[in-house]
């Protein structure tokens, strides 16, 4: 067996853990596969379940810092609504506001849209003088997180936390195959489809598309989380592979017998750590 490279930690699925994931696979179990397109925005928004608002507050908040977390659904679905709960955990851990930008969604606005939109986002509160920003995102939000961090320029972020990121839009990770069965959520069929509405004609390597292939020298320190079970998980390891060699401070969690850490239940084992990871970043 090959010797753990030492900017990876795998962790044990805890029994308190193990529940929750098994309720979670019976709860998803009828939606594996079908999510796709417009129609799809209600049931994805259902299963993350949705509190209203932008702004997560913690009651004191520390002057001059925030985070931005950047919600998933591969581009296409989700919101900031459905998100405020989570991400209220993460405000509080951190003891910073955090926003969560509904940045626009294909097929209607299709890539660089959401780019575009996150930066404007992340500019906007650098000009009210937030100086100290983490960001944070899960699933297509990790990739925009992580693709923020190339563009920040000279007022980049202090790091980021990437829950589960879709790195490469070439889907060419073997975890799309090794993790299949294991899966409880997506298909490769099933997000090629919702990457192409995305991408459009777009190159999938083009760096502003696919953090993985982006020049990663240089970057703030960066904490990826992912699910041993996840067809994601190739995404991760090899992001985070990538930006150790260009010497950038980053590190993975791998979560043994897990899916996807944003819906599981904030008061887990593996929550907890994704909180820790936030709090220390921001």
């Amino acid at each position: 067996m090959a010797a753990k490279p030492p900017w990876l930690a795998v962790h044990p699925l805890s029994p308190e853990d193990a529940l929750g994931a098994t309720a979670l696979r019976a709860s998803v179990a009828a939606f594996k596969g079908k999510l796709a397109g417009t129609a799809a925005r209600g049931p994805f928004d259902a299963i993350m379940g949705g509190i209203a608002g932008l702004w997560a507050k913690p009651a004191r908040p520390r002057k001059g810092a925030a985070i931005i977390h950047l919600h998933g659904g591969w581009f296409n679905l989700g919101t900031a609504r459905a998100y405020r709960n989570f991400v209220g955990h993460l405000a509080a851990s951190a003891g910073a506001d955090a926003f969560v930008p509904d940045y626009r969604l294909a097929p209607e606005h299709p890539f660089p849209a959401a780019v575009t939109d996150v930066e404007a986002c992340y500019r906007g509160l650098v000009d009210k003088q937030i100086n100290k920003i983490a960001v944070t995102g899960d699933s297509a939000g990790g990739n925009l997180a992580l693709v923020l961090l190339s563009i920040a320029g000279a007022q980049a972020p202090v790091g980021a936390v990437a829950i589960s990121p879709v790195t490469d839009l070439a889907l060419s990770g073997e975890s799309y195959e090794t993790r299949a069965e294991a899966d409880p959520y997506f298909t490769k069929s099933q997000v090629a489809g919702l990457v192409a509405a995305y991408l459009g004609e777009t190159d999938p390597k083009s760096p502003l598309a696919s953090a993985l292939y982006g020049d990663l020298r240089g970057l703030p320190p960066i904490r990826v989380h992912v699910g041993d079970d996840e067809v994601l998980l190739d995404d991760s390891r090899r992001y985070v592979e990538r930006a150790v060699a260009a010497g950038v401070d980053a590190m993975l969690d791998v979560w043994m017998g897990m899916p996807r850490i944003r819906r599981c239940a904030a008061g887990t084992q593996r929550n907890r750590g994704l909180h820790r990871r936030a709090a220390a970043v921001a």
